[in-house]
């Protein structure tokens, strides 16, 4: 998946995802890419920093993929919701599984970024304290423990632990499914 920057000529910014290049260009020729605030078919992409990949470590990068991917999966349904509900003047928008389909954040109001940080901190913080509370912790044998609940070998439970970043790949293969914990600023101190 590709994440362009875009802009209608009213000056509104957005994100759109897309399969790949041609997919936004093929999109944007049937008009299908379209300001998500004035509707505007008259979008172009904005110029943007190439995301190249630094000496971080594999495993933090595996966590950051698995987290964009998860972030894709639901723009893409929250964008499929959208698309086949009835646009204004009738008619619904077209869909298919073959096709990639714009989506959209609205611009960040850069001055509300450190109340929102807060909030997102905060959260995670509950989701990850939820987690922990009604689950239980295998320490280095999660894969293990997750592929005998997966095949019946033990019974049904919450857990959660540490595995390596293969090890998780192989999980997510067999088809089980798992979510890193988040990290939170007291962990790195």
């Amino acid at each position: 998946m590709i994440n362009y920057s875009l802009a209608c000529d009213d000056g509104h910014e957005f994100d759109g995802w897309f399969r790949n290049s041609g997919d936004y260009e093929k999109q944007k020729e049937l008009g299908l890419v379209t300001c998500p605030f004035c509707d505007s078919a008259s979008v172009h992409k904005r110029l943007m920093a190439p995301n190249v990949s630094t000496s971080r470590s594999q495993k933090k990068a595996q966590v950051e993929h698995q987290v964009s991917q998860a972030v894709a999966a639901a723009q893409a349904k929250a964008t499929e919701k959208a698309t086949s509900e009835p646009k204004p003047g009738g008619g619904t928008a077209p869909a298919s599984s073959e096709q990639s389909v714009a989506t959209t954040t609205p611009a960040v109001d850069l001055q509300k970024v450190p109340e929102k940080a807060k909030e997102l901190v905060e959260a995670l913080r509950e989701f990850r304290k939820q987690v922990v509370s009604n689950s239980e912790y295998v320490g280095d044998k999660f894969a293990e423990e997750a592929l005998k609940i997966h095949y019946g070998e033990t019974e049904e439970r919450g857990i959660y632990g540490e595995t390596t970043p293969d090890d998780a790949q192989e999980l997510l293969e067999e088809g089980i499914e798992l979510m890193p914990l988040p990290v939170l600023p007291e962990d790195r101190n």
